[in-house]
């Protein structure tokens, strides 16, 4: 005999086994339409496969678990209601088929069986829409097992509905087309609790799934012990490494999403090495978990916290559920080798009954979604032709069963039943915390988790376990304060180091923790801070103490040049204003007044107008001034020294106003090198922070006028060495005609204020340049004035008798008989 002969007559033998009417009630309900339960009434160890032959697994081996009880006592509830009411399906009897899935170890042969006809076979044919035991099923209780089922199911497009399945992989449909939920899916199951993470600022965790803003310190497997509870000595070693690197981490909130059977064994462990102080978030198997919750030692543990699926208060299940445990007959006289159960049931749920007072306590949460599954169904069967009084008995095909529990909206104890596009029911989630007073509610309501929003609703105040009974702090770091940034210590950015945002930038908490952000060019910020302010326009004001120094210098110069001007017109024609250049002199003298006046546009914001009197009209004053004072110098030692040497040289320079056309000549040099300063670059005002106090913005005209200005300068400071010159070659000259003292004066101090400003905005081009420029500029100006034509002044208002014709003519005798 083959292998695949072998296979096929195990499965027959196991559909023989499974055969027969029950017995028992409690799983087994005569009706018009079938109901399959798939429910989990003992817990088997997760991984056992029988692979040496198929056999019927034995569930007895293992412990009973009472939360299954439980809800195959809400299924047989819900039928029995509907078959009670007159309403939804009257003159119609639903029954159902109720078995043992030992957690995951038994999910193939019930399918087997409610698959097959009422001979026990599975034949193959083309047309698999009329035989089946059950219209549709119900459970199982966790997700291996229901995909397991969903895959079989599916192939015949049976009508699945799975109450506490919460696995994102159920969800698609073309490998589970018949496949519903009662449930919100992992997807919810894991935003509440990320959400109820972040709203006790807890990010850093034992165990969980990763997610946003959430780390994991450390991730384990708990070992899952054998049938007999006793684990080996390798699994409590592990156990005990588990719990020690629990104890040694600073994470103090633990997530645990193990199977049932590992939960005893850990708390034991936890219990034993006395572990205080910590959250426990319970998963949606065992948030609601009467065996763990009866060690009342666990409140020592810490607080317990668990999600799962809202508490809907099902009139008169309680008292059902104590009345069908009372009323059962003894077990030994209960068990059939043909029960659906499979198991000795009756022994088994026996034990139950002391769990009784804490289901009810309860709030019997998890029973609406098996509740409303049966609902589901029974809706779906309610055709249009059903009336008050009577619903048709025709056959129902699975796929036209199917098709009809998608479209089921009707409303239940005050809920809205309907399923989504994915199959689930939005039902909300609760997150509840574990009590052991037995007064009050057992699974107390902190808070609410609604699907559709995302969100968690009316958060409670929770009860917390900790020596002074505040919210327990499970952070790898401590928060930042406000304009730090957060620096990744290791592999979790939850683990940081805080740093100092530098000034010039700032932290954007909602754009980036670990990085600060530059400010803007026009703005600036302080150490740590967490938005940039304006930087102040800074310029020159009138109020501002330099600002009067200068402004009292200009004026001070102003009236000075203007009174030499008054005293050259009224002695204009003196031998001294003649030796001063006549024309020339009040031509110097007038450029010096509106250089004074030029003063002005350095005051206040500037603007391209005052910028370009400021490169243009001061500049080409004060050139003029100087090519007049070098050309005056030069005239003069032409005088004395190369008239008689050159005379028709002379006699062109004098003819042909030589020395107006030199200033003519100068003066349209200076035009050229202006404009084309003016061409490369703005004339416009550039903002630029001040590198001394960078809070402070500087209004240049030029963004480059440092580097132009040794250019615009060059030929101000070549007229002042030729100048120079020529003063110093005419420093034997008669007294009168001696002015090399005064335009050495003049000339050296421009020389040497020019190239110390060029120095000095080389290397700095805050606001203190600008008011150093106009300082010198001013001084400049006070030079050429006082230094020039001062001494000329003084010498014809106190030396009258020196300002004649004879005194001159004494002078040049006494120069060339010197000479002689």
């Amino acid at each position: 005999m083959g292998r695949q002969a072998r296979a096929v007559c195990s499965l027959l033998f196991l559909l023989q086994v499974l055969a027969g009417p029950a017995e028992d009630t409690d799983f087994h309900l005569a009706g018009d339409y079938l109901l399959g339960g798939l429910c989990t009434l003992h817990a088997n160890m997760k991984g056992i496969v029988h692979l040496n032959f198929l056999q019927v697994p034995k569930c007895k081996e293992y412990e009973m678990k009472v939360l299954g009880y439980n809800l195959m006592q809400a299924m047989r509830f819900a039928v029995e209601e509907i078959n009670n009411q007159s309403s939804l399906l009257p003159g119609v009897l639903l029954g159902y088929e109720v078995v043992d899935a030992c957690y995951i170890s038994n999910s193939v042969q019930p399918v087997l069986y409610f698959l097959a006809q009422e001979d026990d076979f599975l034949p193959i044919q083309e047309d698999h829409s009329h035989y089946a035991r059950v219209v549709a099923v119900v459970g199982p209780d966790n997700s291996e097992s229901t995909v397991t089922v969903a895959h079989f199911l599916s192939l015949f497009l049976l009508p699945q509905i799975t109450y506490s399945a919460i696995s994102d992989e159920l969800r698609d449909e073309l490998r589970f087309p018949a496949l519903l939920r009662t449930v919100p899916g992992a997807d919810h199951h894991i935003e509440a609790t990320a959400q109820l993470m972040l709203h006790f600022r807890w990010n850093w965790i034992v165990v969980l799934v990763v997610r946003s803003g959430i780390c994991i310190a450390f991730q384990e497997a708990l070992p899952t012990p054998p049938p007999s509870q006793v684990g080996t000595p390798q699994e409590r070693r592990r156990l005990e490494s588990i719990v020690d690197t629990l104890q040694q981490s600073s994470a103090r909130v633990v997530v645990v999403f193990p199977p049932d059977l590992a939960l005893h064994s850990f708390f034991r462990e936890v219990l034993r090495r006395n572990v205080t102080g910590v959250v426990w978030v319970a998963s949606e198997p065992w948030a609601i978990h009467p065996v763990l919750h009866n060690l009342t030692e666990l409140r020592h543990a810490g607080t317990f916290l668990g999600i799962t699926t809202q508490s809907v208060p099902i009139p008169g299940f309680s008292a059902f559920r104590v009345r069908c445990a009372q009323a059962r007959p003894p077990a030994s006289n209960r068990t059939s080798p043909g029960a659906t159960c499979n198991q000795e049931c009756d022994t088994g749920l026996d034990t139950t009954a002391s769990f009784n007072t804490i289901l009810t306590l309860s709030g019997e949460r998890v029973v609406y979604s098996v509740y409303s599954a049966v609902y589901a169904v029974a809706h779906a069967r309610h055709s249009p032709d059903c009336s008050q009084t009577y619903c048709p008995k025709e056959v129902v095909c699975p796929w036209q069963l199917l098709q009809e529990i998608t479209k089921v909206n009707f409303t239940l104890l005050g809920h809205h039943i309907f399923f989504d596009q994915q199959g689930d029911l939005p039902m909300p989630l609760e997150i509840i915390q574990w009590q052991w007073n037995l007064s009050q509610n057992l699974f107390q309501s902190v808070t609410f988790y609604h699907p559709t929003q995302r969100q968690l609703k009316d958060i409670r105040k929770v009860a917390w376990h900790t020596s002074n009974g505040t919210i327990p702090v499970s952070t790898c770091s401590k928060d930042c304060q406000p304009g730090q940034k957060k620096k990744a210590m290791g592999t979790h950015p939850c683990c940081f180091e805080c740093l100092d945002c530098l000034p010039g930038t700032f932290l954007n908490e909602t754009a980036d923790e670990f990085d600060c952000q530059p400010c803007p060019s026009n703005e600036w910020s302080h150490r740590k801070d967490t938005s940039c302010f304006r930087r102040q326009l800074a310029f020159l004001k009138w109020h501002d103490a330099p600002t009067i120094i200068v402004a009292i210098l200009a004026a001070l110069g102003f009236l000075s040049t203007l009174a030499i001007l008054i005293i050259f017109w009224r002695h204009f024609q003196t031998l001294m204003v003649r030796l001063a250049g006549r024309p020339m002199c009040f031509l110097m003298l007038t450029l010096l007044l509106v250089a004074y006046t030029m003063v002005c546009v350095y005051m206040g914001p500037p603007t391209v107008s005052t910028c370009l009197c400021r490169q243009t009209f001061f500049t080409l004053c004060f050139t003029m001034c100087i090519s007049g004072i070098t050309m005056l110098s030069f005239q003069i030692v032409c005088i004395f020294k190369m008239a008689h040497r050159l005379p028709r040289a002379y006699g062109y320079w004098v003819r042909d106003h030589g020395p107006y056309a030199f200033v003519a000549f100068i003066t349209v040099l200076k035009v050229v090198i202006v404009a084309g300063s003016l061409l490369v670059t703005t004339t416009s005002p550039t903002a630029r922070p001040d590198p001394s106090d960078p809070t402070i913005t500087v209004l240049p005209c030029n963004p480059n006028y440092h580097k132009g200005l040794l250019f615009n300068t060059g030929l101000d400071l070549l007229l002042s060495v030729v100048g120079f010159s020529f003063a110093y070659m005419g420093k034997e000259l008669p007294t009168n005609y001696n002015e090399a003292k005064f335009i050495t004066f003049c000339m050296t101090f421009y020389s040497t204020s020019s190239i110390s400003l060029c120095t000095f905005m080389s290397v700095y081009e805050g606001r203190l340049a600008t008011i150093l420029d106009l300082l010198l500029t001013v001084l400049n100006l006070l030079g050429i004035s006082l230094g020039y034509f001062g001494p000329k002044c003084y010498m014809i208002l106190f030396y009258p008798e020196r300002n004649t014709a004879a005194y001159f003519s004494s002078m040049i005798q006494g120069y060339t008989m010197g000479r002689d």
